[in-house]
């Protein structure tokens, strides 16, 4: 009965142990960019033409944003 016991206290701790592994890779701010980024990498090595079109695109929207800002009557 008590190694019964003892077994069921160990697969909890396991599965405890397990589960706040999890948490604490969840909550890492640094290893959760580093995916990212590396899935973002691995993206653009595949096809670039996204990642081009939307760094045009935000280019030229900083760029009227700013002729829209220098050039505005709104004094």
């Amino acid at each position: 009965m008590t190694d019964s016991i003892d077994s069921k206290i160990a697969a909890q701790r396991a599965e405890l142990e397990s589960t706040l592994d999890a948490i604490e890779d969840k909550l890492n701010v640094k290893k959760q960019a580093s995916r990212y980024a590396d899935k973002a990498k691995i993206a653009y090595d595949e096809n670039p033409i996204p990642f081009i079109v939307g760094a045009t695109a935000v280019a030229a929207s900083v760029i009227g944003l700013v002729a829209w800002a220098l050039l505005s009557g709104d004094d």
